[in-house]
């Protein structure tokens, strides 16, 4: 047994410096079918909360945003359209692989006047105290090592009279939703991995991963810790998802 801090990786038990790179891992592989395993994985539901998400921005012409975590780019393209070319808009992820192809999906869609892109670790956001009016985060939280740390990040980059909005799977109270989405989440997932992106174990990791994930009151206390002065949350098909939006005054 390691005498160092533990953290959840899945349903594992893993050394915190640890994690960062495990996560790392699970994306490398997964970056090329990611797009693809989505619209399998929700049955194309996810465009609907991403399209929910992006209406809950209230971005608007001439803003400055950042999305965390941005993987292929999808979001990050829905708000360039919404800041115009007088905004701009920063694609970032910690993996380089994911982040390749965002550069890739973006380059090939047109974006190339307000899409810049970084490798960025969400624990240490490197850029100065409020310079962004928005920050987004799809999906991406619960493979963070250091959730509190990383919202107080966001928080330091907003600039006043800005938000975060926060997508993430969360719980439902529903118990026959929740034993539906429980066999779905450990017998089908891991098996459209295993048959679509040929990698049944990171799909498992990704299935635990949001069980791990903090629910929707807790997520509202973790923000309010972190400094944002109001904090609201939506919930999206029964609770599975949840849209958190974090105010900056």
């Amino acid at each position: 047994m390691s005498d160092k801090e533990q953290i959840d990786f899945g349903y594992q038990t893993v050394d915190k410096d640890k994690k960062e790179e495990k996560v790392a891992e699970v994306f490398h592989s997964v970056a090329s079918k990611y797009d693809v395993m989505n619209d399998v994985m929700s049955f194309g539901i996810h465009r609907l909360w991403k399209r929910t998400m992006i209406e809950l921005t209230g971005a608007r012409k001439g803003q400055k945003a950042l999305d965390l975590a941005g993987g292929t780019g999808e979001i990050a393209m829905k708000v360039a359209k919404r800041v115009g070319d007088s905004g701009h808009v920063v694609l970032s992820d910690i993996n380089s692989s994911m982040l390749e192809e965002g550069k890739k999906r973006v380059i090939n869609s047109g974006f190339i006047n307000n899409i810049s892109f970084e490798l960025i670790n969400a624990e240490e956001i490197p850029f100065p105290d409020n310079t962004f009016d928005l920050v987004t985060i799809s999906f991406g939280l619960r493979n963070v090592t250091d959730k509190l740390k990383a919202l107080k990040e966001m928080q330091r980059v907003i600039k006043p009279g800005g938000r975060l909005v926060v997508m993430e799977f969360s719980k439902t109270n529903n118990p026959a939703l929740t034993k539906l989405y429980d066999f779905y989440s450990f017998s089908a997932l891991p098996f459209m991995g295993k048959v679509i992106a040929n990698d049944e174990e990171s799909y498992r990791y990704l299935a635990e991963s949001i069980r791990m994930h903090p629910d929707q009151e807790t997520m509202k206390s973790m923000m309010l810790e972190a400094g944002f002065d109001e904090v609201e949350y939506k919930n999206l098909t029964g609770g599975i998802v949840a849209i958190h939006r974090g105010f900056v005054y």
